[in-house]
């Protein structure tokens, strides 16, 4: 075989190899994110005062949406519930703002968001688009804070992540995915980033 027709099978086996890849990212973050359900607060600004207060109004904004979807076994679900719940959540962050001393503006919603890698305590989700409960405090120009309300996987403990997750609808291998007991996870995740860095390059 020429060195030329050579060169050219080994180009066409690595399309082949990466568009294998791509399309398992796609399809693995894909039914993720058709699963999940993220939390998504962004502080006024990057001041000090400002985080603090983020924090706060995350806590009561998690509080209120846990105690909704306590029982809730699918997205579906979840989804429906809150969407009723959207005025009730931006009267409470608006309480918390004003108890603070702040008077900023709020806005609670639910919208399809682009998020990186994250690792939390006990799991972690690939980068891609997932819908999420988005809490917009003032110029909302600071430091997000991001988590998942459903299932309500950051108000568990590490060690009861996996039957959360199994208990609201995700499988065996996506558990074992996202809980770092797949020992593959870091190369997959890292093909599941790059793969979403190529769409959004492509697409702009």
């Amino acid at each position: 075989m020429k060195r030329a027709a050579r060169w050219e099978w080994a180009l066409l086996i690595a399309i082949l190899i990466s568009f294998a890849w791509g399309t398992w990212a796609d399809r693995t973050q894909q039914q993720l994110s058709d699963k999940v359900l993220r939390l998504h607060v962004l502080a006024n600004s990057d001041s000090e005062e400002d985080q603090a207060l983020k924090l706060k109004v995350r806590d009561a904004v998690l509080a209120q949406s846990s105690e909704t979807l306590q029982g809730i076994t699918g997205r579906e679900e979840a989804c429906r519930r809150l969407t009723a719940l959207l005025p009730e959540l931006e009267k409470t962050a608006r309480e918390v703002i004003a108890a603070n001393g702040y008077a900023y503006g709020v806005r609670v919603e639910l919208a399809e968001t682009s998020f990186p890698t994250k690792t939390y305590d006990g799991f972690a989700l690939p980068a891609g688009e997932y819908l999420a409960l988005r809490v917009l405090i003032g110029e909302a120009a600071g430091q997000n804070w991001w988590c998942v309300v459903f299932p309500p996987l950051c108000t568990a403990a590490a060690s009861d992540v996996p039957t959360v997750a199994l208990d609201a609808g995700l499988t065996d291998q996506e558990v074992a995915l996202i809980t770092e007991a797949d020992e593959g996870y870091v190369l997959k995740f890292k093909a599941v980033e790059l793969w979403q860095a190529l769409k959004a390059e492509l697409a702009g």
